[in-house]
């Protein structure tokens, strides 16, 4: 997944970003309401962190801007209130989900792939498509019950893939997906990342669609 997290204590955005990077996710952090904006208008996330708390604005006045845009991007909110009136307020101002400062990673992670799994539909944690499973939250993929080892890289385009069977995803797209800001992107990254995983799950397991992108056949 990538996420946008946005919060003004450098300390806590870099360490969401290693930690949840160890986790095989992309990670962007901005610090102000200003930069939030510019971030959410010119990039695509799969879930957003938000502290309520920042430096030039409120983060709920935030998430509610970003509701009435039509913005469906799942967003948990994170923040040091924690009175029961601050987390129904965040809640039905749009909100996801909640966590509370101080927080273990493992749940936030948790609950990161719990909204995003409600919001593509899925009621189950596996992702499963033409004989192939994958487990975001061990991220384990196995093909006909054999496992297969796969880089983060790999493992972040193939979910992308699965988690729309027989939808195509644009290289643009998943190259938002795989790199941050600050990474460089080679011109043939994706299409090395698709050969390699076409050889490790089966290369008629993700079609390409000349010219628009890629798609993992649904059965």
């Amino acid at each position: 997944m990538r996420i946008l997290v946005i919060e003004d204590d450098p300390v806590l955005a870099d360490g969401l970003a290693v930690g949840l990077g160890l986790n095989g996710e992309t990670v962007d952090a901005v610090a102000t309401c200003v930069d939030a904006r510019a971030a959410i208008s010119a990039g695509r996330f799969d879930a957003i962190i938000l502290d309520l708390m920042l430096p030039d604005g409120s983060g709920l006045d935030l998430l509610a801007e970003i509701r009435r845009a039509g913005n469906r991007t799942p967003v948990l909110m994170l923040t040091a209130l924690d009175e029961t009136s601050d987390r129904i307020r965040g809640l039905d101002v749009g909100a996801d989900d909640y966590i509370g400062k101080p927080f273990d990673l493992e749940e936030l992670a948790a609950r990161l792939r719990a909204v995003t799994r409600r919001g593509h539909g899925r009621a189950g944690p596996t992702l499963t498509a033409n004989g192939i499973a994958l487990d975001p939250s061990r991220m384990l993929v196995s093909v006909d019950g054999r496992d297969v080892i796969l880089s983060r890289r790999e493992f972040a385009i193939l979910m992308a893939l699965m988690e729309r069977p027989g939808v195509i995803r644009s290289r643009q797209e998943l190259e938002d997906r795989l790199y941050g800001w600050q990474e460089e992107i080679e011109s043939n990254a994706i299409e090395v990342h698709i050969h390699n995983l076409r050889a490790k799950i089966g290369r008629t397991s993700i079609d390409t669609v000349r010219g628009l992108g890629y798609r993992m056949r649904p059965v």
